[in-house]
């Protein structure tokens, strides 16, 4: 008898144990955490991390994207939970909070990444959780990336250039100069280098046929505006202030070119690009300083990013979705890709794209704008 209870004893013990252990694996399985099981490859995923590069030179991170993003996953996966931290431009920040996102259970990582070389340290911490990753807007170097979601690059640089070579000649003959200079991004960024190539795939022509005279190009570290600054000043005491074109890349830094060029009395007088069609941008553009910017509908980046995610924690296939594939430029791995169109914007269809989608509103715009501006301000 005494032998009988000890054998009941002994099997109660053992199956609590199991069942101890099986609820530990199941918790460990929905919390998305260190294992190469844990995150499951994303289905079942309702916890989301879309981490953010940073706000400081850019307005659309944290007033288009942020929102956007957070609303689409919602929209697309009912339920679901997005974290948002924001890494103000520190590649090293950026990591630390993947690491601890990933330490919280987040099963899905949306990165758009401070830096592209470095960000794949993220990527492999994901996957050694089992946890996927989609690069958006910007791409990782990784060949272990999941997916990329942004607009086409090579068109945003292009649309730039041949805005330029359509308009250049009446600032040459204003200005009595045919010097151009080049304000680029950042050169950890990928996006710089797809948008200086969709550039130079229309302005090349033009200098080597003496049609226009480059004579400055710089990156800008961390596309930053101040220094954008510094370089377009730099590169008006290197002309002799003499210069037709200033091909910049985004609005941030534009908006700082400008002001160098306001310095010389040259602003209106010089073509300057611009992108991102930030309110600042098309402020610029209606006020004479600013020639275009290239609009990229962030609402369909934010959109289709919500689909993939909703796709990949539903177990359903992808390829209707991420339709492209995107060569990783240190690697070999073709990435499933989301390549959203770009529309160029000047002052002639403000009305019909930035202020018809509600991107941004005649009232921020406006601000300090003579009446009547581009048939769009009162």
């Amino acid at each position: 008898m005494h032998a009988t209870r000890n054998t009941r004893w002994r099997l109660a013990t053992t199956l609590s144990l199991v069942a101890l252990i099986a609820m530990g694996l199941a918790a460990c399985g929905a919390g998305g955490g260190g294992t190469a099981a844990g995150g499951n490859n994303g289905k079942g995923c309702k916890h989301v991390a879309f981490l953010l590069p940073e706000s400081a030179t850019a307005a659309r991170w944290e007033a288009a994207d942020h929102p956007d993003v957070d609303a689409a996953i919602k929209q697309y996966l009912p339920g679901a939970t997005v974290d948002a931290p924001n890494a103000q431009g520190n590649a090293s920040n950026q990591q630390t909070q993947a690491e601890s996102e990933l330490s919280k259970g987040a099963c899905i990582l949306v990165v758009a990444p401070v830096d592209s070389t470095a960000s794949a340290a993220i990527v492999a911490k994901a996957k050694a959780s089992g946890v996927p990753v989609i690069a958006y807007d910007r791409l990782i170097y990784s060949d272990d990336l999941n997916y990329y979601a942004s607009f086409d690059g090579f068109a945003v640089g292009k649309a730039q250039g041949q805005y330029i070579a359509d308009h250049y000649q009446q600032y040459v003959t204003q200005n009595g100069t045919n010097n151009a200079i080049m304000i680029n991004g950042s050169d950890t960024d990928n996006n710089a280098h797809l948008f200086g190539n969709g550039a130079h795939s229309v302005l090349d022509p033009l200098f080597q046929g003496g049609k226009l005279n480059k004579v400055y190009e710089q990156f800008t570290p961390g596309w930053d505006n101040a220094t954008a600054q510094t370089e377009a000043e730099a590169a008006l005491t290197q002309a002799n202030n003499k210069i037709a074109v200033a091909y910049v890349m985004n609005d941030g830094m534009a908006n700082t070119v400008i002001a160098a060029l306001k310095a010389h009395n040259l602003n209106g007088k010089v073509l300057v690009t611009g992108q991102d069609a930030e309110v600042s941008g098309i402020r610029n553009i209606l006020l004479g300083d600013q020639s275009m910017t290239v609009y990229k509908p962030i609402k369909k980046l934010a959109d289709s990013v919500g689909r993939l995610v909703a796709a990949i924690s539903n177990g359903q296939d992808t390829a209707s979705i991420a339709t492209a594939k995107v060569k990783n430029p240190s690697g070999n791995a073709q990435v499933p890709s989301v390549l959203n169109a770009v529309v160029e914007v000047d002052i002639s269809n403000i009305k019909t794209t930035v202020i018809a989608d509600g991107f941004v509103s005649v009232a921020d715009v406006c601000q300090g704008v003579p009446s009547g501006a581009g048939g769009v301000c009162p």
